[in-house]
């Protein structure tokens, strides 16, 4: 066994092998790295890895050397064009390289990519929630197959530890309840309506001319993306497949300056919250806006962080923070996986997710208080809600007020039942 002592000591490997390998020892020692997509993210990993060479080859044992860099495009004045291949069978059947990071975002091409890497042998790490949400399961199974791995620790909460720890020092536990900020886009632009009292369409302008939001942010504020996200979380945790499609999901486009007033009145924070509770032996999920209050840890992240809060059913409550978007804490994530996956080669690291679709429980008989405001009247609000409490904060015609407990189906009929005397915004409340 030849132990790695540090960058330029090779000695140990050069007396085995009985050559002198000179100018060409870092390229034998180096363990080849490819990237799909040279991206944000992509080329955030590329950065890291060379940046933090050094301090990742004492890590692993070896050095990464990044030898191929799949993308159409062409980086001219860009050292990594002379890495750059056009099609991904060359880097599928590249024997030299071991382990590949699929950053190109998207089910497909992504999908028929990552499973050629791996069927060809070779460990793959992902960034992409969409792929991994729809496809984990079976890209799962044919890492095991083929004694490689598959992670994805950057597909949630960006980098933030959180997959990991489900995996590992949380195994011993039955988790009961997730509840998460997992979108840094829509906490940001929510950050922004509570700080400075702004409707949501200019927050949402500015969160695009700071590159937070995309063009089309459909995706972020409608709360796809943190759908796919308590998906991939719950998947984990409960070792079966759940259809991101089974969940009830709400984003924040209907959120407005006004229903900051409120919450502020009575000591609240509306934030989007991703959601997953275990009943019985299934789940209920949700992804929502939530009026939360002061005492929970999660009214006070703010701007682009994500926090997820884990509840276990031996270790109690615990909670996971920091930049959940961006180029190099994403990336950092990323690399956190290249790195588990380069000291487990050919060692196939377990991860429970089968294929077997888990039938969520029904998110409609979930009790919850909420908060409304409309313009109806109080008999009328009284006659659809019955008991309320009321919040004034001085918009004219208009009136806030709270419910009691009730179950989310019955919400809806007697929402209805209002609606039909003026506009009515309901708001859960956690």
């Amino acid at each position: 066994m030849v132990e790695y002592y540090g960058k330029n000591d090779f000695s140990g490997i050069l007396a085995l092998v009985g050559t002198d390998l000179k100018g060409e020892r870092e390229d034998y020692m180096s363990l080849k790295v490819a990237v799909m997509g040279y991206g944000t993210i992509g080329s955030g990993v590329v950065e890291i890895l060379e940046q933090n060479r050094e301090v990742i080859a004492h890590r692993v044992g070896q050095e990464l050397e990044v030898k191929s860099v799949l993308d159409l495009r062409d980086f001219e004045g860009d050292p990594i064009q002379k890495k750059i291949v056009k099609d991904y069978k060359q880097i599928a059947e590249d024997d030299e390289i071991d382990i590949v990071v699929e950053t190109m975002g998207g089910v497909e091409p992504a999908y028929t990519f990552v499973k050629a890497m791996l069927l060809a042998g070779k460990s793959v790490t992902t960034s992409n929630k969409a792929l991994v949400a729809d496809k984990g399961a079976e890209l799962i199974a044919i890492a095991r197959e083929q004694n490689v791995n598959f992670l994805f620790e950057a597909s949630v909460g960006g980098g933030i530890p959180i997959i990991r720890p489900l995996q590992s020092c949380l195994t011993g536990d039955v988790i009961e309840e997730i509840i998460g900020i997992v979108n840094g886009t829509t906490n940001y632009m929510l950050s922004k309506m509570s700080f400075w009292g702004k409707e949501f369409d200019e927050v949402l302008k500015e969160a695009q001319e700071k590159g937070y939001a995309e063009k089309d942010p459909t995706a972020d504020i409608e709360g796809y993306d943190a759908c796919r996200k308590i998906a991939i979380l719950t998947s984990l945790v409960a070792g079966q497949q759940v259809d991101y499609e089974d969940i009830p999901t709400e984003g924040i486009s209907k959120i407005t300056a006004s229903d900051f007033k409120y919450a502020k009145k009575i000591g609240r924070e509306v934030k989007l919250l991703a959601t997953s509770r275990r009943v019985g032996d299934t789940y209920v999920c949700r992804v929502a806006p939530y009026l939360i209050p002061a005492s929970n840890p999660l009214y006070h992240v703010n701007d682009v962080f994500n926090a997820i809060f884990v509840k276990g059913n031996m270790l109690g409550d615990s909670m996971f923070y920091g930049s959940g978007a961006g180029k190099l804490p994403t990336a950092s994530a990323v690399v956190g996986d290249i790195v588990e996956m380069a000291k487990n080669l050919k060692n196939n690291l377990y991860l429970e997710w089968n294929p077997e679709k888990l039938e969520l429980a029904d998110a409609e008989k979930v009790q919850a208080r909420y908060f409304g405001r409309t313009r109806a009247t109080d008999e009328q609000i009284e006659k659809a809600f019955g008991v309320v409490d009321y919040i004034d904060v001085g918009i004219d015609g208009e009136v806030g007020f709270t419910t009691s407990l009730m179950p989310e189906g019955e919400l809806a009929k007697r929402a209805d039942a209002l609606r039909t005397k003026g506009e009515l915004s309901v708001i859960r409340m956690l």
